[in-house]
């Protein structure tokens, strides 16, 4: 009763209203009280019909304001009534959201029926927890997965990214992420995905037991930018609740690419002057903005972020992805190459880093995690020479416990996508392969 009537209050006693005076592309122009109006604020033009277009103010040229639409324009008109909504942008997740998909919105789109609102409304666009009361990341969380849990061990409250090309394997590794992770509930943003996948990726990646504890926001790519953008704002506020109710949550997004790509047509709309590769300046104010949110929080509660970046033509260092990695606590790199020689999940180790390393890992395994690391760094440099049949063996001894041990390690770090190995686990498993070859030599 109580969210009902702060619903209630929400309502406008009187309509403010402009009129559409102008259509530029995605861009919307609308003239009237421009004191009612702020950047942000909710627009709803009708279009005469049982139609109505969602919308929010972007910016002001002139005496008119600029919006952009959640939905395509057509039927829009000169002289269409924009009605100003003073309904607050926010959304009243509850536990029985877990299981259900929703849209950018907060609206279910999984045909199960209405989604019963929660007490506590949580705005869209929060604000991240003041640096200096949010407390640090926790205990060393378990991935399910040997080369992360291994050689990039995550904390509750850490912020990670995965960096890859199309086709290399992220939605894979994520949904592993989804099923194995030791934590309590998993939100899952699918920010401009393709719509095919959406499915295959509940049904096969996901599975039953998978959304049974998880929420997913599906915004697809052919949403307008907007949606697109709320999308990943709704994710991190789904999170936010369950964090704020003192649980350990993993908040996985896909991707944070598309999201800068939505931000950059919604700069583009408004006047931004693009700058690296067509990226307006908004795009790198709002990334920190975004991604900030994710972390530990001022209870007991955490949020460990998992984000992909979907890299352009495999360049690890165009502008998005260096942003993002100097932001987040450590970055998961995934090489075509790899996933053409056919190990899955295909992230070089040699390249990837957790900031939280050493002192996440358990302390009794942490030299079989250097050694490892050292074996792998020499076979990877002297990798072309054997390949070549350059290399006679016996010239180094490093080198030729590099070759012998390259096949094991290998094996080790190849994991199918419904294989779960705890953090004990692999560390035991790791430590076998080296102590192995000693025996033999």
């Amino acid at each position: 009763m109580k969210a009902l009537a702060e619903q209630i209050g929400d309502i406008d006693g009187v309509n403010i209203y402009g009129r559409v005076v102008g259509v530029r592309g995605l861009m919307v122009e609308v003239a009237g009280p421009i004191h009612a109006m702020s950047v942000g604020a909710r627009i709803v033009i009708e279009t005469g019909g049982a139609r109505t277009i969602p919308c929010e103010v972007i910016g002001f040229t002139g005496s008119n304001a600029v919006v952009m639409p959640f939905a395509g324009l057509e039927g829009v008109r000169r002289g269409c009534r924009a009605i100003i909504v003073n309904a607050a942008s926010q959304v009243r997740p509850c536990a029985a959201w877990l299981g259900r998909v929703v849209n950018a919105m907060g609206e279910p789109i999984d045909g199960k029926g209405p989604l019963p609102q929660g007490s506590v409304p949580v705005s869209f666009r929060n604000l991240p927890p003041p640096a200096h009361a949010r407390k640090r990341v926790g205990e060393p969380l378990d991935l399910g997965v040997r080369a992360l849990n291994t050689f990039l061990t995550c904390c509750r409250g850490q912020r990670m990214g995965i960096f890859a090309g199309s086709g290399v394997g992220k939605s894979v590794l994520l949904s592993m992420l989804a099923r194995n992770v030791d934590a309590d509930i998993s939100v899952i943003g699918l920010v401009g995905e393709r719509g095919r996948e959406v499915q295959e990726f509940l049904q096969d990646d996901l599975g039953e037991e998978g959304l049974a504890r998880s929420v997913v926001v599906v915004a697809t790519s052919d949403e307008p930018a907007l949606m697109r953008r709320q999308a990943a704002y709704l994710t991190l506020a789904i999170a936010e609740y369950f964090r704020d109710q003192d649980q350990s949550v993993l908040c996985l997004m896909d991707s944070v690419t598309r999201f800068a790509m939505a931000q950059r047509e919604i700069g583009l709309s408004a006047g931004e002057p693009p700058t690296a590769k067509g990226y307006t300046p908004t795009v790198f104010t709002e990334l920190p903005k975004l991604l900030e949110r994710a972390g530990p929080g001022l209870g007991e509660g955490t949020i460990t972020g998992i984000f992909t970046v979907l890299v352009d033509g495999d360049d690890h260092n165009e502008p998005v992805a260096d942003a993002v990695r100097g932001i987040l606590d450590g970055h998961i790199v995934m090489e075509r190459a790899i996933a053409e020689r056919g190990r899955y999940p295909a992230i070089n180790i040699l390249k990837s880093v957790s900031r939280t390393m050493p002192k996440s890992a358990d302390p009794e395994f942490l030299p079989v995690i250097m050694r490892g690391r050292q074996v792998m760094a020499t076979y990877a440099d002297m990798e072309e020479l054997i390949r070549l049949g350059a290399y006679r063996a016996g010239s180094s001894p490093e080198v030729d416990e590099a070759i012998r041990l390259h096949e094991p390690l290998e094996d080790f770090l190849r994991q199918a996508k419904d294989e779960a190995t705890g953090l004990a686990s692999g560390y035991q498993q790791l430590q076998q392969i080296l102590s192995s070859v000693e025996t033999e030599s």
